[in-house]
């Protein structure tokens, strides 16, 4: 039986592929993508949020090679215990519509029982992967408590 690290390593070495992901997951694993609930969120990156099954997962990952071309993806960290499994590293995305260039951690959260992925938490830099498909405007934001605002 695998262990949740190489349970979650082998889950991101070939997200793509539904027999691979199903055989790796339960049938109804929880699949949290960079936020439990965004509706405005979801209108930029539809796979965000929370959703179920091995298909979800392997809707996010054939959705994202669409929106973007993956130009790197590496893994830095990898660790766990007997029942979780967590991931920390950096990837490079280009924006498929605007060649927009863009670097950002990551950390993926896993739990695993009895060899299957029953949870699967993708987070990132959502600021910046988002920004990528930024084509006009400004952005206002008021976040200092002593004043002031910065428009992006």
């Amino acid at each position: 039986m695998l262990s949740p690290t190489e349970v979650l390593s082998s889950i991101l070495a070939n997200p793509k592929d539904l027999e691979h992901v199903r055989s790796l997951v339960t049938p109804d694993v929880t699949y949290v993508s960079l936020n439990y609930d965004n509706p405005d969120l979801k209108k930029i990156m539809p796979w965000a949020g929370t959703s179920h099954g091995p298909e979800s997962i392997v809707r996010t990952f054939i959705d994202v090679g669409r929106y973007w071309k993956v130009e790197s993806f590496e893994p830095q960290a990898v660790f766990g215990s007997d029942v979780y499994a967590a991931m920390f590293g950096r990837f490079t995305y280009r924006s498929v519509f605007l060649s927009k260039l863009v670097t950002t951690p990551f950390a993926v959260f896993a739990k695993v029982e009895r060899g299957r992925c029953s949870y699967l938490q993708f987070m990132e830099d959502t600021f910046a992967t988002g920004a990528s498909f930024r084509s006009g405007g400004s952005w206002t934001f008021q976040s200092d408590p002593d004043g002031g605002r910065v428009i992006v």
